[in-house]
């Protein structure tokens, strides 16, 4: 019977390797379509790698995140990226970070990071943070909550997010984020925003509008923070 165990064990744990063997690895760009000619082919993660033997330390370095951002606009926030595209040693290791200033009253408007998970912790001021669960899973559930300097919370992969600074004064958070390349779609400029533009019919409908206010809404200049 201990033999059986055994047995039964190692079968167990053969599948489980055997599925995680062939589980697609997380893209790392919005889409990657397939082309014979190699000429022409990027590697999946949109990144060649340079030869190890010519790495310096610049590669693995930025500077710049003690200046904060310019939050003279409508929404009131700006977001410092520190991706890829600024340390290039940050290829395939699945993290970057960003520094996101905010006016009085400005806000991150509601977004979400298709290929990370976001950690942000407040360093000056408050804000006002939440996020929204998927549609069948949990019914859009709403969790929400104020933070205050030195406060932490995470905003899980995929979930529509956004940060608020319901102060007087302006407030500072950074965050980390679970990929090299993580991806911002925010809601009201992919709806309103999209180029060429979504048929207004169909937004009138799926956002029980009238038509006519769907246009003006087409029709304004949507910021990306």
């Amino acid at each position: 019977m201990k033999g059986v165990n055994i047995l039964l064990t190692l079968s167990v744990l053969g599948l489980a390797t055997f599925i995680a063997s062939a589980y697609d690895p997380g893209p790392l760009q919005d889409f990657c379509v397939a082309i014979d000619d190699p000429n022409k082919a990027l590697f999946v993660n949109g990144k060649f790698c340079k030869d190890p033997k010519y790495a310096k330390a610049e590669d693995f370095f930025f500077s710049g995140l003690n200046i904060a951002g310019d939050t003279t606009h409508k929404v009131g926030s700006n977001v410092t990226n520190v991706n890829v595209d600024k340390i290039p040693g940050l290829n395939t290791l699945g993290v970057s970070l960003v520094r996101i200033d905010f006016a009085p009253y400005g806000e991150n408007p509601p977004h979400t990071h298709p290929r990370a998970t976001e950690i942000l912790v407040v360093v000056e001021g408050q804000l006002s943070v939440g996020f929204v669960t998927s549609n069948g899973q949990d019914g859009n559930r709403l969790f929400t909550k104020v933070l205050n300097k030195g406060d932490v919370f995470v905003f899980p992969i995929g979930l529509i997010h956004f940060q608020f600074n319901p102060g007087k004064v302006p407030a500072v958070a950074f965050a980390g984020l679970g990929s090299q390349n993580p991806g911002t779609i925010t809601i009201a400029n992919a709806v309103f925003g999209s180029n060429p533009a979504i048929n207004p019919e169909i937004l009138a409908k799926a956002f029980q509008l009238d038509q006519k206010i769907v246009e003006e809404l087409q029709k304004k200049f949507w910021v990306a923070n």
